[in-house]
């Protein structure tokens, strides 16, 4: 059971970055560190993007600490593999209903955005790995999908440790290399249209994770219960998403343009300055 929960805790830790880098922060950073705005400021943009890489490793393995933490407590506890599956499950489906808003359902997300006077205040190193480091925790700044917290959960339930530690540290990884997404970037007007594409590519990547959420609990409920129940659960997960497609589409109309349509929270539009939003 705990090789099961550790493969799809590892795809949610996937999706879970992904999907982050679309967050108000993780679109600032892209705005904010770059061969533009570094080479502005007169620095090394090659130096600031390898310290907020380790920074972000870095922040992603402290995660990984306390999801190892985690994880050896819940071995402690010699939980049953129906019970750990159970719990999982449980989570998953928790996290899927959020990211639909499914009756309402959503947990809390963390608004919060780096601190731009570090720009002004630090060294490259300093703010590359310090804005780093909160990026790759997942949870320091903007939070904007349920997956995060169900990696967390998933890492616990893996009553592995070293399972633990390698997702956090993983996901961590993953959110600092999105950075260099704008690396060949030359231009004022390159980056503006890098941007534009980026932000129209929000909604679909916000939907693929709550796809990789649905299949997550499939795999779990086909295995920890029955086939009959990972086709029924299947078809009621089906219905939620049309439902809940339908909805948004209806809400488009009234709402503002750009908006997110997958989870409401602040528009974020980069400044192109080379500052954080």
């Amino acid at each position: 059971m705990t090789i099961w929960i550790s493969a799809v805790a590892a795809m949610v830790a996937v999706a879970a970055a992904m999907r982050s880098t679309w967050s108000p922060c993780g679109l600032s950073m892209l705005s904010t560190i770059t061969p533009l705005s570094e080479r502005a400021r007169g620095h090394s943009y090659r130096a600031t993007t390898t310290w907020f890489v380790v920074g972000s490793t870095v922040g992603g393995l402290t995660i990984g600490v306390v999801m190892a933490l985690l994880a050896g407590g819940v071995r402690a506890l010699h939980l049953s593999s129906p019970t750990l599956g159970s719990a999982a499950i449980g989570a998953a489906l928790v996290a899927f209903g959020s990211d639909l808003g499914i009756g309402g359902l959503r947990l809390p997300i963390h608004h919060r955005q780096v601190n731009e006077r570090w720009l002004d205040h630090y060294r490259p190193w300093v703010y590359g790995a310090g804005f780093g480091w909160q990026i790759g925790t997942g949870l320091a700044t903007y939070i904007t999908t349920a997956a995060v917290y169900l990696m967390l959960t998933l890492g616990a339930l893996t009553t592995n440790p070293a399972v633990a530690l390698a997702l956090g540290t993983g996901f961590g990884a993953l959110r600092g290399l999105a950075v260099l997404l704008t690396r060949n970037l030359s231009t004022p007007t390159e980056l503006l249209a890098f941007h534009r594409r980026f932000a129209a590519a929000g909604p679909t990547v916000g939907w693929a994770v709550v796809a990789v959420e649905a299949v997550v609990t499939l795999m779990l409920v086909g295995y920890v219960w029955s086939l009959v129940a990972m086709i029924v659960f299947a078809g009621v997960a089906a219905l939620a998403g049309l439902a809940a497609l339908a909805v948004r589409r209806r809400s488009a109309s009234t709402s503002v343009a750009g908006e997110d349509d997958l989870r409401p929270h602040e528009v974020h539009r980069p400044d192109y300055s080379g500052r954080p939003g």
